[in-house]
């Protein structure tokens, strides 16, 4: 016999034995104490006591046993079941009656406060499980949570997730217990869904080829599925003496298993989509970096192959115009190099891999390189350039690269007589303020930010194109100007310059020389600023005066 089975009868047993000897005792009482006539309407209180108990056979049970025991005690002639008082068998008959009327009522009573219960605690559950899926950062997080809800709710020894078109090939996602959970048995119960209302019922399969149960419990499977497609399984492990889950568990497990089964497809689907969205802002990138590069590679490129011309010997240009094919080859290489360097550059910055290597610099000899390239493209445009600030600790190529994009940004953007000025000065406490500004047509407000986007190109005004500027360039010169400023600890803004035209501010770390009282416990001592490699390039003009300042 089933043990629910077995606690049900006793339950039917025990409570209409306690509550009668109650009762009896207390119209024993009444009647035999107190004086009162006729108390066996004591015998409701039983009766609706069992009600709410042992339910509606509890009250049936404690009703007809009322009225015997009150027959058989309180009834002339005592001690028999026999009736000769047509008043007191009326008042037997009415006692059972009422008992079990009251007994019914009260009960219904109770199994409608059990199922309100039982709908809220099932509501909760659901809660839970949605909730879990709604807010979790994993997959498996939430799969431990559901499985941590639905074993407490239905009674579950062990319950247990495994994903899989197939229960023999599942991986387990989570699991109640510990170590791996056992192999499903020949015999298992599966949730066999039923279509419109119509409640779901457990069927007792027989697996083939399966292997004899090693718990002591019975196994059931809750299939989970998306749009009909099988993605795995909820397995469960429950005692025997319980019997299979009721309706509501029943509810629960199946909710459980469509829930993480529609979170699967979602998943799923917003997977798909994120791939679809990458491969769409790939195709993207590459055709804008293709339309991008592809005229700037073809301009220098045509003009080295023509500057390529004036240098074969025997032809008919002279001395001079060899000298300046040759710096046309030049100028433009170096432009090519910058090119290359900042598609390189933007790459490493999309993939997070630039690594500073940060040192103490002098910013007039951190510049150098960058200011002097620079002076090479100005032509009638002038370079004003004063460093007035303390050493910055920074990555040298990183500010080199970055300083020399801005550079050529103002260059290329400016028309032949314009103003260029770079300038530094200490932004307290800790900070250095380099600022590259131009007084050229400038940026509007509102497009500003912009700059620093990827393969953006700020619109150029009629006037400008008028005047005869440079190649517009890639749009990718700034942008990678603000990855390496970040990358080594700093941070680039751009503003309206007191020139009248773009201002980039570029903040650095400012070195602050520490003394032997404040130098943190084992903290390397920082050597004092030195110039670095990139700026001591060979040229014999830089070595009297790197920056060009008189």
């Amino acid at each position: 016999m089933p043990g629910h089975v077995a606690r049900r009868l006793l339950r039917l047993v025990i409570v209409p034995v306690v509550v009668l000897a109650a009762a009896t005792a207390a119209v024993a009482f009444l009647e035999q104490t107190l004086g009162v006539q006729n108390a066996s309407s004591a015998y409701l209180v039983a009766v609706v006591l069992a009600a709410l108990v042992a339910g509606t056979g509890g009250a049936v049970v404690t009703a007809v046993g009322s009225a015997a025991v009150y027959n058989y005690l309180f009834t002339e002639p005592r001690f028999t079941f026999a009736v000769h008082d047509a008043g007191v068998l009326l008042s037997v008959v009415l006692l059972l009656f009422v008992g079990i009327v009251v007994g019914e009522l009260a009960a219904l009573q109770r199994q409608r406060a059990d199922a309100a219960t039982a709908r809220e605690r099932e509501a909760r559950a659901l809660f839970g499980i949605s909730r879990s899926l709604a807010t979790r950062e994993s997959m498996g997080e939430a799969l431990a949570a559901i499985l941590a809800v639905i074993a407490a709710e239905a009674g579950l020894d062990r319950a247990w997730v495994g994903f899989g078109a197939e229960p023999a090939t599942e991986a387990v996602a989570a699991d109640t217990g510990n170590g791996a959970p056992p192999s499903p048995p020949g015999r298992i119960r599966v949730l066999q869904r039923a279509p419109g209302d119509q409640p779901a019922r457990w069927v007792l399969v027989q697996r083939p080829g399966g292997t004899r149960s090693t718990t002591r419990g019975d196994t059931y499977r809750v299939r989970i599925e998306a749009s009909g497609e099988p993605l795995g399984s909820i397995w469960a492990v429950r005692a025997r003496d319980l019997g299979e889950p009721d309706r509501v568990q029943t509810r629960l497990l199946a909710g459980a298993a469509d829930q993480v089964g529609q979170a699967l497809s979602n998943d799923r689907a917003a997977a798909q989509r994120r791939e679809a969205e990458i491969a769409r802002q790939s195709d993207a990138l590459k055709t804008a970096l293709l339309q991008s590069v592809s005229h700037d590679l073809r301009t220098p490129l045509a003009t080295i192959r023509a500057a390529a011309g004036s240098l074969r010997p025997g032809g008919p240009f002279g001395d001079e115009d060899r000298r300046a094919g040759a710096d046309a080859i030049e100028r433009e290489v170096e432009y090519l190099d910058r090119l290359v360097r900042n598609l390189l550059d933007l790459s490493r910055i999309e993939a997070g891999a630039l690594r500073a290597s940060r040192d103490v610099f002098d910013l007039d000899d951190l510049l150098a390189r960058a200011v002097h390239s620079a002076r090479a493209r100005l032509g009638s445009r002038t370079l004003e350039v004063e460093l007035r600030a303390s050493p910055v600790e920074a990555d040298p190529v990183f500010v080199d690269e970055a300083v020399s994009n801005l550079l050529d940004n103002a260059v290329r953007h400016t028309p032949d007589g314009a103003r260029l000025r770079v300038t530094a000065r200490d932004q307290p406490p800790d900070a250095v303020l380099l600022t590259v500004e131009d007084d050229g047509a400038g940026v509007p407000d509102a497009l500003r930010e912009r700059l620093f986007e990827k393969f953006y190109r700020a619109p150029r005004p009629e006037d400008a194109r008028r005047s005869g500027l440079r190649r517009e360039g890639t749009g990718i010169g700034l942008s990678v100007a603000r990855g390496l400023v970040e990358a080594t600890g700093g941070s680039v803004a751009a503003r309206r310059s007191e020139l009248g035209g773009l201002a980039v501010d570029l903040v650095l770390p400012a070195y602050r020389r520490r003394t032997a009282e404040g130098a943190a416990p084992g903290a390397p001592a920082l050597e004092p600023p030195t110039a670095p490699a990139a700026a001591t390039a060979a040229d014999p003009a830089m070595d009297a005066d790197p920056l060009g300042i008189p």
